[in-house]
């Protein structure tokens, strides 16, 4: 195992120290619980936006606690749920008398702690709702998307909710933004080499020189397809079919394209694969609103990437272009640039 870290046991700790002192202008760390919280928490008549998940995944989770995105994030170790002391530490500082909408991705433990915090929080008068973000098509049948893993779509969730909280909207109206968002959302990646965790020290699953495993999860879930790495347009346009297929995606429709490297792969190769992604949607009479390419959602250094599909009426486009800011993303508002920082 070649990483450039010092106790493989301290891994996160240290992580969340270094982001803490670079970042400590807009973050605030809560050490025991190992929770951020932004530096202007809690917000009046604001709903609180929390979301949590296990470290390995950067920017995800805690890179889009900011302005414009969640208010909160509880993180546990590499892969691992955080608790649910964590996550009601999270609320419990960022949150005023508007609520608590908990926003994370679609995993048995994050699913049971959550709900655990929600049922001790309500217990306390704070009102919780939660929305699961479950947008990557490999993992379950369409008739059953909400039974989905929760991948890079997570970041237009927080785009989309964390604007309309900003607005000063009221628990139900961002729980149903949220929702929506989810429900327009589709996603699927490819892998093509493993990461460690350094916990463990060896890689999460084997895969061939010459393999790629089309569908694989963030956390090296099985996939639908093992085959021969194929050419970067190919995969691409397999990828593509699937993604436009399932909700369908029409001729006519608007769409936020989000192009994301797992970890390990070069930004010109997410270019290559947006150019193509770029062609296909132009030949199916699909307008791009707005792109995003880098890394949003990554698996440590697992190789690969996903591409990312939200589906964009009027309501959910003024929302995209509202202003967003954290330590991990900038997006000035319309017009502007937006790129991973």
């Amino acid at each position: 195992m070649k990483k450039f870290i010092n106790d493989p046991q301290a891994f996160v700790k240290e992580c969340v120290e270094g982001i803490a002192v670079a970042h400590s202008d807009e973050l605030r760390l809560l050490d025991e619980a190992m929770c951020f919280v932004r530096q202007d928490s809690p917000k009046v008549n604001k709903v609180a936006i929390i979301t949590g998940g296990g470290s390995g995944h950067l920017p995800v989770f805690l890179g889009y606690v900011g302005y414009g995105l969640c208010d909160g994030v509880a993180i546990g170790e590499v892969f691992q749920s955080p608790s649910a002391d964590q996550i009601i530490a999270a609320a419990e500082a960022a949150c005023s008398d508007a609520g608590v909408l908990f926003l994370f991705g679609n995993y048995s433990g994050d699913v049971m702690n959550f709900d655990m915090a929600s049922e001790i929080l309500d217990m306390q008068g704070i009102i919780c709702k939660t929305v699961l973000v479950s947008d990557d098509v490999a993992s379950a049948p369409r008739d059953s998307w909400q039974k989905r893993r929760g991948v890079a779509g997570l970041f237009f969730a927080y785009k989309i909710a964390g604007a309309k909280a900003e607005t000063l909207a009221n628990l139900d109206e961002v729980t149903r933004l949220a929702e929506k968002v989810v429900a327009r959302t589709r996603s699927m990646g490819v892998a093509v080499t493993p990461c460690i965790i350094p916990e463990v020290g060896k890689p999460t699953f084997e895969i061939g020189e010459n393999e790629m495993e089309i569908g694989m999860g963030i956390h090296g879930e099985r996939g639908i397809h093992r085959g021969e790495l194929r050419p970067a347009d190919e995969v691409t346009t397999k990828l593509m079919d699937e993604i436009i297929g399932d909700l369908p995606f029409e001729s006519g429709a608007e769409v936020a394209v989000l192009v994301n490297g797992l970890g390990a792969t070069p930004l010109e190769e997410l270019y290559i694969v947006y150019r193509k992604v770029h062609e296909i949607l132009q030949g199916a009479g699909i307008r791009v609103y707005r792109n995003y390419i880098g890394e949003f959602a990554t698996s440590m250094e697992m190789g690969g990437f996903s591409i990312t599909l939200l589906h964009l009426d009027d309501e959910l486009k003024e929302l995209l272009d509202a202003p967003a800011k954290s330590p991990f993303f900038l997006q000035p508002g319309p017009g502007g640039m937006v790129r991973a920082q």
